[in-house]
């Protein structure tokens, strides 16, 4: 697979995944912009160094690269990111949402701020050069955007603002997938399995009830990210296979994260006793459906009143 010509904006590329997915995308001929405000892992200051590292280490492989350290959680930044790929290589193709923080912590200590912090970096922050992009893609009837969820969108009480934010992220993605799709733009998600600082880092373990690393203990080079990287590759290519799926790659291991709803139970008039009585068929997996888009679910809830609704016509 190929990236001649094209033209990608990494965020959050100045480590970790974000580096990796920059390097792949340029060894295979992309242009990238990295970005990377270089900041601390729950998201204060900021260091250009991270994000030019990374472009000097493309150019020196004989890529094309630019560095950006502007920041993905306000409009004005996002601009600024859009702008320097514009401005750089004229054109902007690919968006590998990558940027994030991850400060820990769960009830009662987290705080409504700590949630909005992690709000406007994974959701705000992938929205925001999205939306930057956005005409330009529609123009060109092409683009390709991923967004970097986290197996954390299943919840955990211990990362209550990055687990909220990282649902929020796969909920953001499947809508604009729905968006692009008239305009040969696919959206999809990204939940990466991989050794990063978020991983090993010793206020994250802790608070995670996660026992602390031996001291000196080197990265497992199977858990690298450059075993996630791959499928980034795929959904970044024009020959990308899905939109508005969930995907789920790293240590050797490629799949599809889904959400379902089962058949239920259809019988109007219980009450909560009867409910509770009849729990089985409520939860019963057998023929779930699995929607693609909210109409595509209120359609499949329809279909299964529409006997009721029958029968009382």
């Amino acid at each position: 697979m190929r990236f001649d010509d094209r033209v990608a904006i990494v965020t959050g590329a100045g480590r970790g995944l974000g580096r990796s997915h920059a390097l792949a995308l340029a060894t295979r001929g992309a242009r990238i912009v990295v970005n990377d405000l270089g900041g601390a892992l729950a998201g204060g200051g900021g260091d250009p160094g991270p994000a030019q590292a990374v472009a000097d280490e493309i150019a020196a492989a004989g890529g094309e690269a630019v560095a950006n350290a502007d920041s993905v959680a306000t409009p004005e930044g996002a601009e600024a990111i859009v702008t320097a790929a514009l401005e750089r290589f004229g054109r902007v193709d690919i968006i590998i949402n990558n940027a994030g923080n991850l400060d820990p912590g769960g009830l009662p200590g987290v705080t409504a701020e700590a949630i909005q912090r992690h709000v406007d970096v994974h959701v705000l922050g992938a929205f925001n050069v999205t939306r930057a992009a956005w005409p330009h893609l529609v123009d060109r009837g092409y683009g390709r955007i991923v967004i970097t969820s986290s197996v954390g969108l299943f919840g955990s009480a211990h990362l209550v603002g990055y687990s909220t934010a990282k649902g929020a992220a796969v909920s953001l993605g499947r809508s604009l997938a729905e968006a692009g799709a008239p305009h040969g733009i696919t959206v999809n998600q990204l939940v990466p399995s991989a050794e990063t600082r978020m991983v090993t880092d010793p206020e994250f373990r802790a608070n995670c009830n996660l026992p602390p690393l031996p001291p000196g203990t080197r990265p497992d080079p199977a858990r690298g990210p450059e075993f996630v990287s791959p499928m980034v590759v795929l959904l970044a290519h024009e020959s990308c296979p899905v939109n508005g799926e969930t995907m789920t790659a790293g240590i050797g291991r490629f799949a599809r994260v889904f959400w379902a709803e089962t058949r239920g139970l259809v019988a109007p008039g219980l009450e909560p006793e009867d409910i509770l009585a009849r729990w089985g068929e409520v939860v019963d997996e057998e023929g779930y459906g699995v929607p693609a888009t909210t109409a595509e679910g209120v359609a499949f809830r329809e279909s299964l009143l529409a006997p009721q609704a029958a029968e009382r016509g």
